[in-house]
Protein backbone atom coordinates (compact mmCIF):
# COMPACT_ATOMS: atom_id res chain seq x y z
CA UNK A 1 0.00 0.00 0.00
CA UNK A 2 1.35 3.42 -0.90
CA UNK A 3 1.80 6.16 1.65
CA UNK A 4 -0.96 8.75 1.63
CA UNK A 5 0.72 11.49 3.62
CA UNK A 6 4.07 13.21 3.49
CA UNK A 7 5.24 11.71 6.81
CA UNK A 8 3.88 8.21 6.22
CA UNK A 9 6.19 5.23 6.02
CA UNK A 10 5.94 2.70 3.18
CA UNK A 11 7.18 -0.23 5.25
CA UNK A 12 6.35 0.48 8.84
CA UNK A 13 7.56 -2.92 10.09
CA UNK A 14 11.08 -2.54 8.58
CA UNK A 15 13.23 -0.74 11.11
CA UNK A 16 16.88 0.11 10.64
CA UNK A 17 17.83 -2.74 12.96
CA UNK A 18 15.76 -5.22 10.92
CA UNK A 19 17.31 -3.97 7.68
CA UNK A 20 20.79 -4.33 9.16
CA UNK A 21 19.96 -7.89 10.24
CA UNK A 22 18.69 -8.77 6.78
CA UNK A 23 21.83 -7.32 5.19
CA UNK A 24 23.98 -9.21 7.71
CA UNK A 25 22.31 -12.52 6.86
CA UNK A 26 22.73 -11.92 3.14
CA UNK A 27 26.38 -10.97 3.49
CA UNK A 28 27.03 -13.95 5.76
CA UNK A 29 25.70 -16.33 3.11
CA UNK A 30 27.76 -14.57 0.42
CA UNK A 31 30.89 -14.66 2.61
CA UNK A 32 30.51 -18.38 3.20
CA UNK A 33 30.13 -18.94 -0.53
CA UNK A 34 33.23 -16.87 -1.32
CA UNK A 35 35.33 -18.56 1.38
CA UNK A 36 34.40 -21.96 -0.04
CA UNK A 37 35.50 -20.62 -3.43
CA UNK A 38 38.76 -19.46 -1.89
CA UNK A 39 39.39 -22.89 -0.39
CA UNK A 40 38.66 -24.51 -3.74
CA UNK A 41 40.98 -22.07 -5.52
CA UNK A 42 43.73 -22.75 -2.98
CA UNK A 43 43.43 -26.49 -3.49
CA UNK A 44 43.44 -26.04 -7.25
CA UNK A 45 46.51 -23.81 -7.01
CA UNK A 46 48.31 -26.48 -4.97
CA UNK A 47 47.58 -29.00 -7.72
CA UNK A 48 48.77 -26.59 -10.41
CA UNK A 49 45.38 -26.26 -12.09
CA UNK A 50 44.98 -22.48 -11.85
CA UNK A 51 47.40 -19.53 -11.83
CA UNK A 52 48.26 -17.55 -8.70
CA UNK A 53 46.35 -14.47 -9.91
CA UNK A 54 43.08 -16.40 -9.84
CA UNK A 55 43.64 -17.39 -6.23
CA UNK A 56 44.61 -13.82 -5.30
CA UNK A 57 41.42 -12.53 -6.88
CA UNK A 58 39.42 -15.02 -4.83
CA UNK A 59 41.31 -13.94 -1.70
CA UNK A 60 40.50 -10.27 -2.32
CA UNK A 61 36.80 -11.03 -2.87
CA UNK A 62 36.63 -13.13 0.30
CA UNK A 63 38.37 -10.45 2.37
CA UNK A 64 36.06 -7.72 1.07
CA UNK A 65 32.97 -9.81 1.84
CA UNK A 66 34.27 -10.58 5.33
CA UNK A 67 34.93 -6.88 5.98
CA UNK A 68 31.40 -5.90 4.92
CA UNK A 69 29.95 -8.73 7.03
CA UNK A 70 31.82 -7.45 10.09
CA UNK A 71 30.59 -3.93 9.34
CA UNK A 72 26.96 -5.09 9.19
CA UNK A 73 27.43 -7.10 12.41
CA UNK A 74 28.77 -4.07 14.28
CA UNK A 75 26.12 -1.82 12.72
CA UNK A 76 23.36 -4.23 13.78
CA UNK A 77 24.70 -4.41 17.33
CA UNK A 78 24.87 -0.63 17.70
CA UNK A 79 21.23 -0.09 16.71
CA UNK A 80 18.87 0.46 19.63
Amino acid sequence: MLATGLWSVHTSCMTLKNAALLALIGMLVLTILLVVGLITATLNLAQGLIPLTTMLSSLIHSFAALAVTVFFYVFHKTQA
